[in-house]
């Protein structure tokens, strides 16, 4: 659990732009490079990773661990075809860190919801996360774009899997969510990241109109 909490602290501190390039800025132009691409992407942003995590808590949480995070694997998969397709999505940013502040929170509360909630939030999240994923295929032929795909799906699902049985192991031991503090503190921290990512998004804003 202190691996899950150090995720949601990375995510913290992060200031970077909700843009990763795990290629160097490079579109991937192989099967090699698409997939190694696919592999990193989710790893290397570190808003990308805490979400991915509290994903897989709150999945823990609600008895579905193995099916709520599909909701968003598939999301983020439509959200890049959306950008490859050149089509726009309002606000990309502050949605991202709004989606951790809210995840983090339910994460933070331990509130069992609804399967079908929680894979509507995951649903909408992944749009906006995968739009994001878009950037670094954005341009692409078809065997790169196909190989970062199932690239960063695999890995978002695996990442996702993981957290939510680490939790149900710490929740078995812990016995009830008040008594798992690292679990709590996870969702604490990654509420917190959403909300300091929020903030800078929108004084950035204001200085622009200003």
């Amino acid at each position: 659990m202190k691996k899950l909490s150090l995720a949601g602290l990375f995510a913290l501190v992060s200031t970077s732009a909700f843009a990763h390039h795990p290629m160097g800025g490079q579109t991937p132009s192989t099967f090699f490079e698409g997939l190694l691409s696919g592999v990193g992407h989710p790893i290397i942003g570190v808003d990308h990773l805490a979400f991915v995590v509290a994903v897989g808590i709150a999945a823990a949480l609600a008895g579905s661990r193995f099916l709520s995070p599909l909701a968003f694997v598939i999301a983020t998969i439509a959200g890049t075809a959306i950008h490859v397709m050149a089509i726009n999505l309002p606000a990309v940013e502050l949605m991202i860190a709004a989606s951790l502040v809210v995840l983090g929170v339910v994460v933070f509360m331990g509130k069992k919801m609804p399967v079908a909630a929680l894979a509507g939030i995951f649903a909408i999240a992944g749009l906006f996360h995968g739009f994001a994923y878009g950037e670094a295929i954005f341009g692409a032929e078809a065997t790169p774009l196909y190989a970062y795909l199932a690239g960063f799906g695999l890995t978002q699902y695996a990442i996702a899997i993981v957290a939510g049985s680490a939790i149900v192991t710490s929740l078995g031991k812990a016995r009830e969510w008040s008594a798992n503090v690292p679990a709590r503190v996870t969702g604490g921290i990654v509420a917190g990241a959403g909300g300091l990512l929020m903030s800078e998004h929108v004084l950035a804003a204001l200085n622009l109109a200003g």
